[in-house]
């Protein structure tokens, strides 16, 4: 270990034994890289038995009664194949001669990862209503040698690593680690509508010591996945919608859930989690400039107020242009300024008793909100507006005057606009985007504060199981994809009563830059958050209404989301503008491989520490918090991915002081210590040779 002496007037000696005490013990990873972990066998022997036009599909259905596994393979069957970039794209059709049921599969296998994805789609050719066709599952697949020799013994257990969905509590994106038991099955999945709602995320990682698979669901409704033992080596997936149960009428097109699938292997499960997390960055995140979005530094300019105000109904033209020049004023300047719920008319009381009314309230906003985007453009601001169009509340334009478009419940207040309604979808298509057009909108924030279950229920009959779920679900990818199109350089931000519809579909179109409903402004449950989900996705962000450092670098990960921080006598001007500028610095570490540092536990008496590694810029970042009841003043971290025999330089940020250790040392064993509680303790370090 070598110091470099820096110009400080003194260094604590709590801070001398804080970076010079190592462990014994050898650190799990060294040097990792990332093609390494490539099961490309895997993925390959994959491709060969499921993705090819005589092999069988990696999905099954019933179809009048019978299983598709006993009649496809009589069905005539033809393949097209297509390169595109890194990718291959096979579309293999099997149509059934005697009904004009038409089953297309479209795989996307990948040249620069061991991935590979599929979606199916059904469609009836024929002049009459099909059969029945029932118990979809995109993915219906047994991994017939995953499990290691020794996992017949029990020696060697095959795990499930997964997440928890969203529902406003502490334990939003908690880990979840089982064993896969020998017989009987691990089944999970949301349950009232919205993909990543309150008891699973659709990403997960099934990992012997070996190798693994990381898999991933697209479908932002309500989806189910299985996985069992088969055998004494084989695991078995089964993912798709929770129910289906229907017919298709002449001419009729319906689309199931998406599938990707990553092969990994290596002694270590994130190898297989890093791996996805790059696989997404490349192949599923909104881009610009041929890079993933750098995410935003967001502020609000109208939130809060007196009594009845909530929300943002009472904001103004004025005093939202009056925070953008304040802002300017202190040096504060964020990447877009933010106007959420309340600013349309009929906001009357409180902000959901609008939506459904999506024109300017004029009274507050007398010339629309064009100034108020204006004020932010001049000092290069791009600007967040709030939108929920999938409810629409009593007595509001669309309930009024579209009627026909809706979907009601006794007794319920709320609607559902019908987005497989084809006029619905062209109405809002074309509203939006020119809306996002018109008043110079460069971030379009969509929110879904209420569960869709009851309604499609309510529009099937009972040979119509799934069809209204599936023709919502599509027409928000088409109204979403339009967006995109007819807005060059909009970025989507996902919001569903905080991270509830985070999938792989709406990873690919957006971003969840408010990922929790969860305690504004908590920084201990931030923290567990951000640790379970940066396992699979590495962008998101979420609230911060305080700039002390400990409150601050707990909202951090990706994005962050500036509110209600008053510019009073109270406020640290100069701690805000301290703030801004360090996230502006680490914004692209969490775009790195990540290792969480500390077991995850959701208390206010433990720490916190996560790490974000670059071996391709040669660098890294260590977050560490030590929450308000932690007892011990210091812990011992490992760090992953280094490189044993490099030296690095680690540069304590807090304290001033920078200090070279080797890779060896970093990954024998790291002593964090933080005197007082609760604080953080941020270090960069960075690759000599």
């Amino acid at each position: 270990m070598r110091w470099r002496r820096l110009d400080l007037p003194t260094i604590c000696s709590t801070l001398i034994l804080m970076i010079g005490v190592l462990a014994a013990s050898p650190g799990l990873l060294a040097g990792w890289d990332a093609a390494s972990a490539h099961d490309q066998a895997s993925r390959d022997a994959f491709v060969r038995a499921h993705a090819e036009k005589t092999a069988a599909p990696p999905f099954a259905f019933v179809y009048g009664g019978k299983p598709s596994s006993g009649f496809l393979g009589q069905w005539t069957v033809t393949s097209d194949e297509r390169t595109e970039g890194r990718k291959t794209v096979r579309t293999i059709v099997y149509t059934d001669p005697a009904t004009g049921l038409r089953v297309t599969a479209v795989h996307t296998i990948f040249a620069d990862f061991p991935a590979a994805e599929w979606v199916v789609r059904f469609k009836n050719t024929g002049r009459t209503a099909t059969p029945i066709i029932e118990k979809v599952k995109t993915c219906a697949v047994t991994f017939a040698d995953l499990a290691p020799a020794a996992a017949a013994a029990g020696a060697a257990p095959v795990m499930l690593y997964r997440a928890r969905g969203s529902s406003a509590q502490r334990s939003d994106f908690g880990p979840i680690n089982e064993a896969v038991p020998a017989k009987g099955e691990i089944r999970f999945g949301p349950t009232a509508g919205r993909s990543s709602d309150t008891n699973a995320l659709p990403f997960f990682n099934i990992a012997t010591p070996e190798r693994g698979i990381v898999a991933a669901i697209g479908w932002s409704g309500r989806w189910e996945a299985a996985v069992a033992r088969k055998g004494a080596r084989g695991v078995g997936l089964d993912a798709g919608m929770a129910e289906t149960r229907f017919k298709l009428l002449p001419g009729e097109e319906v689309r199931a859930p998406s599938i990707a699938l990553l092969f990994w292997k290596s002694p270590d499960r994130m190898a297989g989690h890093n791996l996805f997390r790059r696989f997404v960055l490349a192949h599923h995140m909104p881009r610009a400039n041929g890079k993933p979005v750098t995410l935003p530094i967001n502020h609000g300019v109208g939130f809060g107020g007196p009594f009845p105000c909530n929300e943002y109904v009472c904001a103004t033209e004025s005093y939202a242009i009056g925070m953008i020049e304040r802002l300017h004023q202190f040096g504060l300047a964020p990447d877009a300024c933010w106007i959420d719920a309340g600013w349309y008319e009929n906001a009357t009381g409180q902000w959901w008793s609008g939506v459904g009314t999506w024109t300017v309230n004029k009274k507050n906003f007398p010339r629309g909100l064009k100034p108020v985007t204006e004020a932010a453009r001049k000092y290069g601001q791009g600007f967040v507006v709030w939108f929920e169009p999938e409810r629409v509340y009593e007595g509001t334009w669309l309930d009024r005057e579209h009627k026909d478009w809706l979907v009601s419940l006794p007794g319920n207040p709320n609607r559902l606009l019908d987005l497989g309604h084809p006029k619905a979808l062209a109405w809002l298509t074309d509203h939006v985007a020119n809306f996002l057009r018109d008043e110079g909108v460069t971030i379009y924030r969509q929110d879904f504060n209420f569960d869709p279950a009851p309604y499609w229920k309510a529009m099937d009959a009972p040979d119509r199981v799934g069809i209204a779920e599936m023709k919502h679900i599509e027409g928000l990818y088409k109204f979403w994809d339009a967006l995109l199109e007819r807005n060059p350089g909009l970025l989507i931000d996902n919001c569903a009563s905080g991270g509830r519809r985070i999938d792989l579909e709406t990873t690919s179109r957006s971003i969840p830059l408010w990922r929790t409903d969860y305690n504004y402004w908590e920084p201990n449950g931030y923290q567990c958050h951000t640790y379970g989900l940066h396992f699979f996705l590495p962008a998101s962000g979420t609230g911060n209404g305080d700039p002390r450092k400990y409150w601050f670098r707990s909202a951090a990960g990706g994005a962050a989301v500036v509110m209600g921080w008053e510019l009073g006598a109270s406020f640290n001007v100069r701690a805000a503008v301290e703030d801004m500028a360090e996230f502006r610095g680490l914004r692209d570490y969490y775009y790195g491989d990540y290792y969480p540092l500390t077991a995850y536990g959701t208390g206010d008496d433990v720490w916190a520490a996560y790490q974000w590694d670059r071996p391709e810029e040669r660098d890294g970042i260590v977050l560490a918090f030590r929450r308000p009841m932690a007892p011990q003043a210091s812990i011992e971290v490992k760090l992953g991915g280094l490189d044993a025999d490099a030296d690095y330089e680690v540069d304590y940020v807090d304290y001033g002081v920078v200090v070279v250790k080797s890779g060896r040392e970093l990954a024998a064993g790291l002593t964090l210590k933080i005197p007082e509680e609760p604080a953080s303790m941020l270090i960069k370090y960075r690759r000599l040779r």
